[in-house]
Protein backbone atom coordinates (compact mmCIF):
# COMPACT_ATOMS: atom_id res chain seq x y z
CA UNK A 1 0.00 0.00 0.00
CA UNK A 2 1.40 3.37 -0.70
CA UNK A 3 1.07 6.16 1.29
CA UNK A 4 -0.34 9.59 -0.23
CA UNK A 5 -0.19 12.54 2.00
CA UNK A 6 -3.05 15.44 1.49
CA UNK A 7 -5.80 15.18 -0.09
CA UNK A 8 -5.13 18.56 -1.82
CA UNK A 9 -5.36 19.01 -5.46
CA UNK A 10 -1.92 17.18 -6.13
CA UNK A 11 -3.40 14.64 -3.58
CA UNK A 12 -6.34 14.04 -4.69
CA UNK A 13 -4.82 13.64 -8.27
CA UNK A 14 -1.80 11.47 -7.23
CA UNK A 15 -4.19 8.80 -4.92
CA UNK A 16 -7.12 8.60 -7.92
CA UNK A 17 -4.65 7.82 -10.78
CA UNK A 18 -2.66 5.44 -8.71
CA UNK A 19 -5.77 3.52 -7.24
CA UNK A 20 -7.63 3.45 -10.66
CA UNK A 21 -4.60 1.20 -11.90
CA UNK A 22 -4.75 -1.05 -9.22
CA UNK A 23 -2.18 -0.10 -6.57
CA UNK A 24 -3.76 0.16 -2.87
CA UNK A 25 -3.35 4.00 -1.56
CA UNK A 26 -3.67 4.89 1.95
CA UNK A 27 -4.75 8.95 1.61
CA UNK A 28 -4.26 10.68 4.52
CA UNK A 29 -5.97 13.74 5.39
CA UNK A 30 -6.32 15.88 8.54
CA UNK A 31 -9.61 17.50 7.57
CA UNK A 32 -12.09 17.98 9.52
CA UNK A 33 -10.10 16.77 12.73
CA UNK A 34 -8.42 20.07 11.93
CA UNK A 35 -8.19 22.45 9.31
CA UNK A 36 -5.21 25.31 7.94
CA UNK A 37 -6.12 29.22 8.02
CA UNK A 38 -7.26 29.11 4.78
CA UNK A 39 -9.28 25.61 4.76
CA UNK A 40 -12.75 25.82 5.95
CA UNK A 41 -14.70 22.55 3.89
CA UNK A 42 -14.57 19.29 4.97
CA UNK A 43 -14.43 17.85 1.02
CA UNK A 44 -10.99 17.09 -0.38
CA UNK A 45 -9.22 19.25 -3.61
CA UNK A 46 -11.32 22.36 -2.26
CA UNK A 47 -10.49 25.65 -3.70
CA UNK A 48 -9.20 28.16 -1.76
CA UNK A 49 -8.54 31.36 -3.50
CA UNK A 50 -9.92 32.40 -7.21
CA UNK A 51 -13.04 29.57 -8.51
CA UNK A 52 -10.96 30.50 -11.50
CA UNK A 53 -8.67 27.79 -13.51
CA UNK A 54 -7.78 30.35 -15.81
CA UNK A 55 -8.09 30.24 -19.62
CA UNK A 56 -9.63 27.49 -21.89
CA UNK A 57 -7.88 28.46 -25.71
CA UNK A 58 -5.81 25.15 -25.78
CA UNK A 59 -3.85 26.99 -29.04
CA UNK A 60 -3.79 30.40 -27.91
CA UNK A 61 -2.36 30.21 -23.71
CA UNK A 62 0.17 28.07 -21.92
CA UNK A 63 -2.52 27.37 -19.38
CA UNK A 64 -4.93 26.01 -21.49
CA UNK A 65 -2.71 23.86 -23.40
CA UNK A 66 -1.94 22.11 -19.90
CA UNK A 67 -5.23 21.41 -19.55
CA UNK A 68 -5.53 19.83 -22.16
CA UNK A 69 -2.06 17.66 -21.75
CA UNK A 70 -4.04 16.74 -18.40
CA UNK A 71 -7.42 15.42 -20.26
CA UNK A 72 -6.03 13.12 -21.97
CA UNK A 73 -3.50 11.65 -19.43
CA UNK A 74 -6.94 11.34 -17.41
CA UNK A 75 -7.10 14.15 -14.76
CA UNK A 76 -9.53 13.81 -12.45
CA UNK A 77 -9.32 17.39 -11.43
CA UNK A 78 -10.20 17.95 -14.94
CA UNK A 79 -13.27 15.78 -15.34
CA UNK A 80 -14.68 17.34 -11.76
CA UNK A 81 -14.14 20.87 -13.68
CA UNK A 82 -15.94 20.11 -16.97
CA UNK A 83 -18.69 18.37 -14.83
CA UNK A 84 -19.02 21.84 -12.45
CA UNK A 85 -17.88 24.94 -14.62
CA UNK A 86 -19.59 27.95 -15.07
CA UNK A 87 -19.70 30.82 -17.07
CA UNK A 88 -16.72 32.54 -17.36
CA UNK A 89 -15.94 33.47 -20.91
CA UNK A 90 -12.85 32.28 -22.45
CA UNK A 91 -11.99 31.07 -18.81
CA UNK A 92 -12.16 27.51 -17.52
CA UNK A 93 -14.26 28.62 -13.98
CA UNK A 94 -16.07 26.38 -11.96
CA UNK A 95 -18.74 25.89 -8.73
CA UNK A 96 -16.35 25.41 -6.16
CA UNK A 97 -18.44 23.52 -4.13
CA UNK A 98 -19.89 21.43 -6.92
CA UNK A 99 -16.22 20.89 -8.25
CA UNK A 100 -15.04 19.32 -4.89
CA UNK A 101 -17.94 16.96 -3.56
CA UNK A 102 -17.47 15.62 -7.48
CA UNK A 103 -14.02 14.80 -6.45
CA UNK A 104 -14.28 13.80 -2.75
CA UNK A 105 -17.14 11.96 -4.18
CA UNK A 106 -15.30 9.81 -6.68
CA UNK A 107 -12.04 9.06 -4.29
CA UNK A 108 -14.35 8.00 -1.71
CA UNK A 109 -16.08 5.25 -4.17
CA UNK A 110 -12.98 4.12 -5.28
CA UNK A 111 -12.30 0.77 -3.97
CA UNK A 112 -8.53 0.95 -3.60
CA UNK A 113 -8.18 3.97 -1.76
CA UNK A 114 -8.64 3.84 1.94
CA UNK A 115 -9.27 6.99 3.99
CA UNK A 116 -7.07 7.97 6.71
CA UNK A 117 -8.77 10.81 8.77
CA UNK A 118 -4.99 11.95 10.44
CA UNK A 119 -2.12 14.20 11.07
CA UNK A 120 1.10 13.09 9.26
CA UNK A 121 3.96 13.93 11.70
CA UNK A 122 7.08 12.62 10.02
CA UNK A 123 7.87 11.90 6.40
CA UNK A 124 7.62 8.08 5.25
CA UNK A 125 10.35 6.17 3.52
CA UNK A 126 7.95 5.75 0.54
CA UNK A 127 4.61 7.77 -0.84
CA UNK A 128 3.60 11.14 -2.20
CA UNK A 129 3.21 14.41 0.23
CA UNK A 130 0.80 16.54 -1.33
CA UNK A 131 0.34 18.53 2.13
CA UNK A 132 0.57 21.64 0.15
CA UNK A 133 1.97 25.27 0.74
CA UNK A 134 0.60 25.60 4.36
CA UNK A 135 2.58 22.61 5.84
CA UNK A 136 3.10 23.16 9.47
CA UNK A 137 3.62 21.25 12.59
CA UNK A 138 5.66 18.51 13.11
CA UNK A 139 5.21 17.15 9.50
CA UNK A 140 7.00 20.99 8.44
CA UNK A 141 9.47 20.18 10.97
CA UNK A 142 10.29 16.93 9.72
CA UNK A 143 11.00 18.60 6.39
CA UNK A 144 13.68 20.73 7.64
CA UNK A 145 14.76 18.51 9.35
CA UNK A 146 15.46 16.34 5.98
CA UNK A 147 16.23 19.34 3.49
CA UNK A 148 16.33 22.45 5.77
CA UNK A 149 14.56 24.94 5.75
CA UNK A 150 11.38 26.16 3.11
CA UNK A 151 11.24 29.32 0.95
CA UNK A 152 8.24 31.50 1.70
CA UNK A 153 5.33 33.93 -0.20
CA UNK A 154 2.50 35.10 0.09
CA UNK A 155 -0.57 34.43 -1.26
CA UNK A 156 -3.80 35.83 -1.48
CA UNK A 157 -7.96 35.66 -2.29
CA UNK A 158 -10.84 37.97 -3.53
CA UNK A 159 -13.90 38.99 -1.53
CA UNK A 160 -17.08 37.24 -2.69
CA UNK A 161 -20.65 39.62 -2.80
CA UNK A 162 -24.21 38.05 -2.94
CA UNK A 163 -25.33 38.45 -6.63
CA UNK A 164 -28.97 40.18 -4.74
CA UNK A 165 -27.08 43.01 -3.50
CA UNK A 166 -25.32 44.70 -7.02
CA UNK A 167 -27.15 47.21 -8.43
CA UNK A 168 -27.47 46.08 -11.93
CA UNK A 169 -28.67 49.36 -13.16
CA UNK A 170 -25.30 50.61 -12.77
CA UNK A 171 -22.97 47.42 -14.57
CA UNK A 172 -23.79 45.93 -18.07
CA UNK A 173 -23.12 42.36 -19.08
CA UNK A 174 -19.99 41.63 -21.96
CA UNK A 175 -17.05 39.39 -21.98
CA UNK A 176 -13.27 41.19 -22.82
CA UNK A 177 -13.70 41.22 -27.11
CA UNK A 178 -17.03 39.58 -26.82
CA UNK A 179 -14.96 36.00 -26.31
CA UNK A 180 -17.97 34.60 -24.53
CA UNK A 181 -21.59 34.42 -24.05
CA UNK A 182 -21.61 37.25 -21.84
CA UNK A 183 -20.33 35.98 -18.63
CA UNK A 184 -18.87 38.75 -16.79
CA UNK A 185 -20.68 41.33 -14.92
CA UNK A 186 -18.84 45.12 -15.31
CA UNK A 187 -18.69 47.32 -12.82
CA UNK A 188 -18.34 50.69 -14.90
CA UNK A 189 -16.06 53.70 -12.67
CA UNK A 190 -15.76 57.01 -14.51
CA UNK A 191 -12.34 59.27 -14.16
CA UNK A 192 -13.03 60.65 -10.91
CA UNK A 193 -14.79 57.68 -8.83
CA UNK A 194 -11.55 55.51 -10.06
CA UNK A 195 -9.08 58.04 -8.89
CA UNK A 196 -10.92 58.42 -5.57
CA UNK A 197 -10.98 54.51 -5.07
CA UNK A 198 -7.42 54.23 -5.42
CA UNK A 199 -6.47 56.68 -3.27
CA UNK A 200 -8.48 55.23 -0.72
CA UNK A 201 -7.56 51.44 -1.40
CA UNK A 202 -3.68 52.26 -1.22
CA UNK A 203 -4.66 54.11 2.32
CA UNK A 204 -6.34 51.79 3.76
CA UNK A 205 -5.49 49.74 6.93
CA UNK A 206 -4.26 46.30 6.16
CA UNK A 207 -4.32 42.82 8.35
CA UNK A 208 -1.14 42.28 10.14
CA UNK A 209 0.99 39.15 9.14
CA UNK A 210 2.29 38.53 12.23
CA UNK A 211 1.56 34.99 12.73
CA UNK A 212 3.79 34.34 9.12
CA UNK A 213 7.60 34.02 8.87
CA UNK A 214 9.07 36.93 6.30
CA UNK A 215 8.38 36.28 2.53
CA UNK A 216 7.65 37.40 -0.28
CA UNK A 217 4.77 38.43 -2.84
CA UNK A 218 4.20 36.05 -5.34
CA UNK A 219 3.23 38.41 -8.69
CA UNK A 220 0.63 36.23 -9.79
CA UNK A 221 -1.32 36.93 -6.36
CA UNK A 222 -0.74 40.30 -6.23
CA UNK A 223 -2.97 42.03 -3.44
CA UNK A 224 -4.90 44.86 -5.72
CA UNK A 225 -3.36 47.48 -3.02
CA UNK A 226 -0.30 46.79 -3.62
CA UNK A 227 -0.78 46.78 -7.49
CA UNK A 228 -2.33 50.06 -6.64
CA UNK A 229 0.55 51.19 -4.70
CA UNK A 230 2.87 51.50 -7.59
CA UNK A 231 0.91 54.08 -9.59
CA UNK A 232 -3.00 55.50 -9.87
CA UNK A 233 -3.00 53.67 -13.42
CA UNK A 234 -1.93 50.43 -12.05
CA UNK A 235 -4.79 48.75 -12.19
CA UNK A 236 -6.88 50.80 -15.49
CA UNK A 237 -3.89 48.42 -17.18
CA UNK A 238 -4.52 45.44 -15.38
CA UNK A 239 -6.85 44.26 -12.98
CA UNK A 240 -9.36 47.04 -13.87
CA UNK A 241 -8.46 47.81 -17.74
CA UNK A 242 -11.55 48.60 -19.60
CA UNK A 243 -10.15 47.29 -23.04
CA UNK A 244 -12.24 45.05 -25.13
CA UNK A 245 -15.26 46.38 -23.24
CA UNK A 246 -18.00 48.54 -24.41
CA UNK A 247 -20.73 50.19 -21.99
CA UNK A 248 -24.95 49.80 -22.95
CA UNK A 249 -24.35 52.64 -25.19
CA UNK A 250 -21.35 51.23 -27.50
CA UNK A 251 -18.85 53.39 -24.95
CA UNK A 252 -15.54 52.41 -23.15
CA UNK A 253 -15.35 52.76 -19.42
CA UNK A 254 -12.64 54.81 -17.67
CA UNK A 255 -12.14 51.87 -15.28
CA UNK A 256 -13.90 48.43 -15.07
CA UNK A 257 -14.38 45.71 -12.24
CA UNK A 258 -15.86 42.35 -13.05
CA UNK A 259 -17.37 40.46 -11.41
CA UNK A 260 -17.52 36.42 -12.21
CA UNK A 261 -19.98 33.66 -10.97
CA UNK A 262 -18.02 31.64 -7.78
CA UNK A 263 -21.46 29.02 -8.52
CA UNK A 264 -23.23 27.26 -10.63
CA UNK A 265 -26.52 29.16 -9.67
CA UNK A 266 -24.65 32.45 -10.22
CA UNK A 267 -26.03 33.47 -6.83
CA UNK A 268 -22.36 34.67 -5.39
CA UNK A 269 -20.13 36.82 -7.22
CA UNK A 270 -16.30 36.99 -7.30
CA UNK A 271 -14.05 40.45 -7.55
CA UNK A 272 -12.39 39.81 -10.88
CA UNK A 273 -8.63 40.10 -9.36
CA UNK A 274 -8.94 41.83 -6.14
CA UNK A 275 -7.00 39.67 -4.16
CA UNK A 276 -6.66 41.61 -0.72
CA UNK A 277 -4.98 41.98 3.12
CA UNK A 278 -7.49 44.79 3.60
CA UNK A 279 -8.72 44.34 7.11
CA UNK A 280 -12.18 42.95 6.33
CA UNK A 281 -13.96 46.68 7.37
CA UNK A 282 -11.79 48.12 5.17
CA UNK A 283 -12.49 45.75 2.15
CA UNK A 284 -16.50 46.31 2.88
CA UNK A 285 -15.69 50.61 2.89
CA UNK A 286 -13.23 50.21 0.16
CA UNK A 287 -15.09 48.62 -2.62
CA UNK A 288 -18.53 49.78 -1.97
CA UNK A 289 -17.14 53.27 -3.58
CA UNK A 290 -17.48 51.57 -6.56
CA UNK A 291 -21.04 52.20 -7.70
CA UNK A 292 -22.43 49.04 -8.66
CA UNK A 293 -21.32 47.58 -4.89
CA UNK A 294 -22.65 50.63 -3.07
CA UNK A 295 -25.09 48.34 -0.89
CA UNK A 296 -22.88 44.57 -1.70
CA UNK A 297 -23.62 41.75 0.83
CA UNK A 298 -19.71 40.22 1.74
CA UNK A 299 -20.10 36.39 1.92
CA UNK A 300 -17.01 35.92 2.41
CA UNK A 301 -13.80 38.72 2.75
CA UNK A 302 -10.44 38.08 1.01
CA UNK A 303 -7.31 36.80 3.22
CA UNK A 304 -3.51 36.59 3.15
CA UNK A 305 -1.57 33.10 4.34
CA UNK A 306 1.62 32.37 3.71
CA UNK A 307 2.86 29.27 1.13
CA UNK A 308 5.85 27.86 1.67
CA UNK A 309 7.78 26.13 -1.06
CA UNK A 310 11.08 23.75 -1.07
CA UNK A 311 14.47 24.43 -2.49
CA UNK A 312 13.60 21.82 -5.28
CA UNK A 313 16.07 22.18 -7.79
CA UNK A 314 18.34 21.15 -4.49
CA UNK A 315 16.09 18.18 -3.89
CA UNK A 316 13.81 16.96 -6.74
CA UNK A 317 14.16 14.91 -9.51
CA UNK A 318 12.25 16.15 -12.66
CA UNK A 319 9.56 12.75 -11.92
CA UNK A 320 9.11 14.98 -7.96
CA UNK A 321 10.90 11.75 -6.46
CA UNK A 322 13.76 13.66 -3.92
CA UNK A 323 17.17 13.04 -5.11
CA UNK A 324 18.30 10.36 -2.48
CA UNK A 325 14.87 9.00 -1.89
CA UNK A 326 13.70 7.53 -5.06
CA UNK A 327 10.76 6.11 -4.17
CA UNK A 328 9.65 9.36 -2.06
CA UNK A 329 7.70 11.74 -3.87
CA UNK A 330 6.27 15.43 -3.07
CA UNK A 331 3.83 17.29 -5.43
CA UNK A 332 1.58 20.31 -5.47
CA UNK A 333 2.82 23.99 -4.62
CA UNK A 334 5.45 23.05 -2.27
CA UNK A 335 7.67 21.78 -5.21
CA UNK A 336 7.34 25.29 -6.64
CA UNK A 337 4.70 25.26 -9.42
CA UNK A 338 2.35 27.17 -8.67
CA UNK A 339 -1.65 27.50 -9.67
CA UNK A 340 -4.47 25.20 -9.28
CA UNK A 341 -3.82 22.94 -12.27
CA UNK A 342 -0.23 23.30 -12.31
CA UNK A 343 -0.64 21.78 -8.63
CA UNK A 344 -2.84 19.11 -10.07
CA UNK A 345 -0.41 18.39 -12.80
CA UNK A 346 2.47 17.96 -10.61
CA UNK A 347 0.99 15.11 -8.66
CA UNK A 348 -0.95 13.56 -11.45
CA UNK A 349 2.85 13.04 -13.03
CA UNK A 350 3.93 11.99 -9.83
CA UNK A 351 1.93 9.28 -9.33
CA UNK A 352 2.61 8.44 -13.62
CA UNK A 353 6.44 8.20 -12.37
CA UNK A 354 5.56 6.50 -8.67
CA UNK A 355 3.67 3.42 -10.39
CA UNK A 356 6.23 2.79 -12.96
CA UNK A 357 8.64 2.55 -10.30
CA UNK A 358 6.59 0.30 -8.41
CA UNK A 359 6.27 -2.37 -11.12
CA UNK A 360 10.15 -1.68 -12.03
CA UNK A 361 9.47 -0.34 -15.61
CA UNK A 362 12.35 1.64 -16.82
CA UNK A 363 11.32 5.92 -15.96
CA UNK A 364 9.99 7.51 -19.33
CA UNK A 365 10.60 11.22 -19.15
CA UNK A 366 8.34 14.03 -20.35
CA UNK A 367 10.25 16.73 -22.61
CA UNK A 368 10.02 20.60 -22.08
CA UNK A 369 8.31 20.04 -25.54
CA UNK A 370 4.87 19.97 -23.48
CA UNK A 371 3.82 22.41 -20.59
CA UNK A 372 3.48 19.79 -17.97
CA UNK A 373 7.16 18.50 -18.86
CA UNK A 374 8.58 21.73 -18.71
CA UNK A 375 6.93 22.60 -15.23
CA UNK A 376 8.62 19.07 -14.29
CA UNK A 377 11.89 20.18 -15.63
CA UNK A 378 11.81 23.38 -14.27
CA UNK A 379 11.87 22.51 -10.77
CA UNK A 380 14.63 20.36 -11.03
CA UNK A 381 16.68 22.41 -12.91
CA UNK A 382 19.48 24.08 -11.36
CA UNK A 383 18.08 27.56 -10.35
CA UNK A 384 20.09 29.95 -7.85
CA UNK A 385 16.52 32.54 -7.47
CA UNK A 386 13.84 29.51 -7.49
CA UNK A 387 10.83 31.11 -7.20
CA UNK A 388 6.95 29.61 -7.96
CA UNK A 389 6.13 28.86 -11.25
CA UNK A 390 2.81 28.87 -13.18
CA UNK A 391 2.16 28.06 -16.92
CA UNK A 392 3.68 29.92 -19.42
CA UNK A 393 5.05 29.45 -23.23
CA UNK A 394 8.57 30.86 -21.85
CA UNK A 395 9.37 27.62 -19.86
CA UNK A 396 8.83 25.57 -23.30
CA UNK A 397 11.45 24.74 -25.70
CA UNK A 398 11.76 27.54 -28.10
CA UNK A 399 11.01 27.70 -31.82
CA UNK A 400 12.60 30.24 -34.20
CA UNK A 401 8.86 31.43 -35.21
CA UNK A 402 7.97 35.18 -35.25
CA UNK A 403 4.28 34.95 -35.82
CA UNK A 404 2.54 34.82 -32.07
CA UNK A 405 -0.44 33.04 -33.40
CA UNK A 406 1.43 30.73 -36.07
CA UNK A 407 3.97 30.04 -33.28
CA UNK A 408 1.18 29.30 -30.02
CA UNK A 409 -0.45 27.08 -32.60
CA UNK A 410 2.84 25.24 -33.29
CA UNK A 411 3.80 24.80 -29.17
CA UNK A 412 0.23 23.20 -29.07
CA UNK A 413 0.87 20.92 -31.85
CA UNK A 414 4.24 19.66 -30.86
CA UNK A 415 2.70 19.70 -27.15
CA UNK A 416 0.13 17.25 -27.66
CA UNK A 417 2.71 15.52 -29.79
CA UNK A 418 4.41 14.98 -26.62
CA UNK A 419 1.82 14.04 -24.73
CA UNK A 420 0.24 11.28 -26.85
CA UNK A 421 4.22 9.81 -27.54
CA UNK A 422 3.83 9.91 -23.58
CA UNK A 423 0.95 8.19 -22.81
CA UNK A 424 2.11 5.46 -25.36
CA UNK A 425 5.32 5.20 -23.40
CA UNK A 426 3.48 4.47 -20.20
CA UNK A 427 1.07 2.01 -21.50
CA UNK A 428 -2.24 4.12 -22.07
Amino acid sequence: MIKVIGAGLAGSEAAYYLARRGVEVALFEMKPKRFSPAHESENFCELVCSNSLKSSDVYGNASGLLKEEMRRLGSIALEAADKTKVPAGGALAVDREAFSEYVTRKIRAEKNIKIVTEEVEELPEEGIVATGPLTDGKLYEAIQRAFGNGLHFYDASAPIVSRASIDFSKTFTADRYQRGDGDYINCPLNKEEYELFVRELVGAEKATLHSFEKGEIFEGCMPVEVMASRGKDTLRYGTFKPVGLSDNDGVRPYAVLQLRRENAEGTSLGLVGCQTNLKFAEQKRVFSMIPALRNAEFERYGVMHRNTFLESPEILNSDFSVKNRPMLFFAGQMTGVEGYMESAASGLLAAVHCLRKLKNLPPVALEDTCVSGALSQYVAAKNKNFQPMNANYGILRSVDVRDKKEKKKIYAERALHEIERFITAIGG
